[in-house]
């Protein structure tokens, strides 16, 4: 008989009876009665007060009775945890149990009780299962530790458990290997920043000998670690994809899918000349089609990863198109799918046979379907140029069916044709005008009208056309507005004389009785144009438009690369990264594709903090976006104080924002205002020996010429982070002036343009003293250096860290935040040397608890060289005596804001190691002045 009886009863006394039964002598009935409880747990009635005496009957040797009890525990333990302590002795003699399934089931259990009390008494027993001497019992209680970790994480570490995972990479069964990778990696996921799994060689080949014994669900976890390994070269890379491959041809699709994640990302490494990747690019397309052999579902995910990777490499499958074509019976996202990937791979060799599959699905009865088949005959036009004539064709074909949908359709494809083949197929335009009547859609309207203004001399009535569109101008969308306005200017400007009276009715109809901002402004340029200056309009609106492109919808570069490491996830079929759609920072790290072999693109990561600078001197993490916006809208937007002039090297400073526009002008793209030819700082174009030299009293031995230490530039904003938008920087102070110096990258699609800077509250008011002057538009690809000349008149807010900058930049694109750190050297003044006299009474005034010691360490430089080097970065040895052997350097320095820094270094002949006492008024400065002395002396 089946345990469905176990359902049926519900008896009013039932949990007297029950506790009845489980006290009984007799195994059976015993049995009975724990099958009755776990049946009623299961339906949901609480069954917490048996809690006593079904631990009772975990003292068996029968397994099934113990796994019954044991999944009771699993559920009453949280709301029992005092009961659930008197279990624990029977965990801990199960684990000493011969019969290792009762080892295992023990251990599991345990890793499953979620109480903080019983994790203690785990420990033990956990430590003897990870060194058992069974499989079985090993690879369980590897997962319990990840179990464990996730319960108390110091618990696990403090225990050395992770060491012993470690270990079990090196295990000699498979499973157990897959299963310490599998919690190593869950566990790596919740601490990005430890360094868990250590690949390196031997563990990768331990790692590659497990994977072909291991189960489906091993291979994945191990594939998935491989991925994200980088190799040192491109031979240990080609080794990995070697012995990677036969995955291919294994029949789950999730490990044939996490196989091709790992070999797309070592590809990268690999050379397009060995004949290895050719060969890889072969082995790589079977797989791809056998599973669009499987269930719908299937095919849907699996087509999803095949657009990332069509898109990375299309050379793959570029012989595979049939295996795209639509089936009739296949559901409409995989249809829709197909279309997308079949377009990806149109080339002149197989466009005869895609057009006339597009041909037939236009006749097809889905709508959804249709409407994307008629886009994707235009999108073949553009892309592949030698069938553009034949695709046009096709499209007055289908408008000659008279059906609605495909003719607003094709009429939408037919105005991107004209983009990108002016001149050519004009000849169609009164075929389409003969549909205007039919078009009800707004982006069909507003393409017709868009192709009626742009061929207006073409077209005989054309005004006649546009003035039926104008006659219900307010029941219009937006999108068909717009569109309208701007024909009819291009109308007038064509045919001047005949259009009048509609010209003037449009541009009422927009300014006047129109709320939409957008059709309003749109409305007064035109008229502002039109009354001041009809050349000026004529090259405006009639100007010639750039071709448009022909994958308008490739994804991004840097995405793409990041997906390609998320390949057989929920990433890649969502196309977005893990962090738009995960809550929380669980397992978003961002991945990239390791550098292409022989690529000029440095292989240094963001990450890589400026040499010389300490690790922990890195920017804290950026502020939510919500809180930087609120503190950049708060800035003091009152005139700045007019500071000293600029004294500059020639630095091309353009013009000066002398209105501090805050972030609304960042905001709004309002250009900066051009100052009087009087603003600017008269030396600035002074040589350096005249004007600057006495300025400074170079003579008098205070500032040297030399500029103080640059660090190399770090990469401030990933591209990942900004839309393609990469800035690397660094800060320098040359001459008594401060400038960031930045490298703009563009490694988007589009071009980047109306660039501007702004800089949030700050510990020493560092502010931009011009604006940010990108004098030609970024196009893609293109990286361009400036040097952004800064002051310390702006406001002053206390930081943490003293020295965090809080940085928004915007372009066309957006408005993107980043945080960074400058060094406190480039706020040390010219003028910091004090005198003899001042320097010791200043020392003894200063309290004694305001004094810090420092070490610095590994310097191999005497006191000469000491005192030249800090010369440099404006940090002054006012004396120096020689005491019992050692030299001592007294110094001093000032910052922006006035504050003095003094100083005793002691310099130890042979000994690197040096000791620095500073004192100051203002003691939070200390730690960051030692670091700059780090910093200058180490580089």
């Amino acid at each position: 008989m089946t345990d469905s009886k176990y359902f049926t009863t519900t008896k009013k006394g039932e949990i007297f009876e029950l506790k009845a039964e489980l006290n009984s002598d007799k195994k059976e009935k015993k049995k009975e009665a724990v099958k009755k409880v776990i049946a009623s747990m299961t339906v949901g009635k609480d069954v917490s007060a048996l809690f006593p005496d079904v631990v009772n009957c975990m003292q068996t040797d029968n397994l099934e009775l113990k796994k019954l009890v044991y999944l009771y525990l699993m559920n009453y333990a949280k709301s029992q945890p005092d009961m659930a302590i008197m279990a624990v002795n029977t965990f801990v003699k199960d684990c000493e149990d011969p019969n290792p399934l009762i080892r295992a089931l023990a251990v599991r259990t345990m890793g499953c009780i979620r109480v903080d009390k019983i994790t203690e008494y785990l420990c033990e027993p956990l430590r003897k299962c990870l060194k058992d001497e069974d499989p079985y019992v090993r690879k369980t209680a590897a997962v319990c530790v990840a179990k464990l970790h996730d319960i108390n994480a110091q618990l696990v570490e403090d225990q050395g458990f992770l060491d012993t995972l470690k270990d079990l990479i090196s295990d000699s069964n498979p499973m157990v290997v897959a299963n310490a990778v599998a919690a190593l990696s869950e566990i790596a996921e919740s601490h990005p920043s430890s360094n868990l799994l250590d690949l390196n060689p031997q563990s990768i080949n331990k790692l590659l000998t497990a994977l072909n014994e291991c189960t489906e669900w091993g291979q994945i976890f191990i594939l998935d670690c491989l991925a994200n390994y980088m190799p040192k070269d491109d031979r240990e890379a080609q080794s990995i994809c070697e012995r990677v491959t036969p995955r291919l041809s294994h029949a789950n699709s999730a490990v044939v899918l996490s196989a091709v994640k790992v070999l797309m990302k070592f590809m990268e490494m690999l050379s397009k000349d060995l004949d290895y990747y050719s060969t890889l690019l072969k082995k790589l397309a079977p797989p791809l089609v056998t599973l669009l052999s499987a269930e719908p579902e299937l095919q849907y995910v699996a087509l999803r990863n095949i657009n990332l990777i069509v898109q990375k490499r299309p050379e793959i499958l570029k012989h595979e198109m049939k295996v795209f074509f639509v089936k009739y019976n296949d559901p409409i996202y995989v249809k829709l799918e197909k279309l997308d990937i079949m377009i990806r791979l149109a080339s002149q060799a197989n466009i005869a046979q895609v057009l006339a599959e597009l041909k037939e699905y236009a006749t097809e009865v889905d709508v959804d379907f249709v409407r994307k088949a008629v886009r994707a005959i235009g999108r073949c036009a553009i892309k592949v140029e030698q069938s553009a004539e034949r695709c046009v064709s096709t499209l007055l074909d289908l408008i000659q069916t008279k059906v609605n949908y495909v003719v607003q359709e094709a009429i939408v494809v037919i105005k991107d044709i004209f983009r990108k083949y002016p001149n050519k197929y004009e000849s169609v335009i009164a075929t389409l005008c003969e549909n205007l009547d039919s078009l009800d859609e707004p982006e069909a309207r507003a393409a017709m009208i868009w192709i009626v203004g742009e061929y207006a001399e073409r077209i005989d009535n054309a005004d006649e056309l546009l003035e039926s569109f104008l006659e219900g101008f307010h029941d219009e969308s937006t999108q068909v507005q717009l569109q309208l306005l701007t024909a009819i200017v291009k109308l007038f400007l064509k045919k001047p004389t005949e259009t009048q009276e509609l010209v003037q009715q449009v541009l009422s109809l927009a300014t006047q009785d129109s709320d939409n901002p957008d059709l309003r402004d749109r409305g007064y340029i035109y008229w502002r144009l039109l009354s001041t200056d009809p050349v000026a309009a004529k090259e405006v609106v009639l100007a010639e438009k750039p071709l448009i492109s022909e994958e308008t919808d490739l994804i991004e570069p840097t995405l793409l690369d990041e997906l390609i490491c998320y390949i057989g996830t929920l990433a890649s079929v969502y196309h977005k990264p893990p962090s738009a759609f995960v809550e929380g920072s669980r397992g978003v790290v961002h991945k990239s594709l390791p550098p292409r072999t022989g690529s000029s693109e440095s292989a240094e990561s963001p990450e890589t903090a400026p040499t010389g600078a300490p690790p922990s001197e890195q920017p804290a993490v950026i502020p939510a976006q919500g809180d930087l916006l609120g503190d950049l809208l708060n800035l003091d937007l009152g005139p700045p104080v007019s500071g000293p002039p600029l004294t500059t090297a020639p630095v091309q400073m353009g013009a000066v924002d002398l209105l501090g526009g805050g972030l609304d002008s960042l905001m709004g793209g309002a250009n900066f205002a051009a100052p009087p030819a009087g603003t600017m700082p008269a030396n600035l174009g002074a040589p350096l020996g005249g004007g600057l030299g006495d300025l400074f009293d170079l003579a008098g031995g205070v500032g040297t010429l030399s500029g103080s230490y640059v660090a190399p530039k770090a990469v401030w904003l990933p591209a990942m982070k900004a839309k393609g938008l990469e800035i690397s920087g660094t800060f320098s102070r040359q001459v008594g002036s401060i400038s960031m110096d930045l490298l703009l990258t563009n490694k988007a699609l589009q071009v980047m343009s109306d660039f501007a800077i702004q800089f949030n509250r700050n510990s020493f008011g560092l502010a931009p003293a011009a604006p940010l002057q990108v004098h030609a538009p970024l196009s893609p690809n293109q990286t361009v250096e400036i040097s952004l000349p800064l002051n310390t008149v702006g406001s002053v807010m206390k930081m943490d860290p003293l020295n965090n900058l809080q940085v928004a930049v915007k372009n066309n694109i957006d408005v993107f935040y980043f945080s960074t750190l400058y060094p406190l050297h480039i706020l040390f003044v010219e003028d910091g040397k004090m005198e003899r006299q001042m320097f010791l009474a200043t020392w003894k005034d200063i309290p004694n608890e305001n004094e810090a010691q420092f070490q610095i360490k590994d310097c191999p430089l005497n006191a000469e060289a000491v005192s030249s080097k800090l010369q440099g970065s404006n940090i002054f040895t006012i004396a120096k005596r020689n005491v019992e052997g050692q030299d001592m350097l007294y110094q001093s320095l000032k910052l922006t804001n006035g504050i003095w820094v003094l100083a005793e270094l002691r310099v130890q002949p042979g000994n690197p190691t040096f000791t620095l006492s500073l004192k100051c008024r203002a003691p939070e400065v200390s730690q960051h002045v030692y670091q700059a002395y780090e910093t200058i002396l180490k580089n």
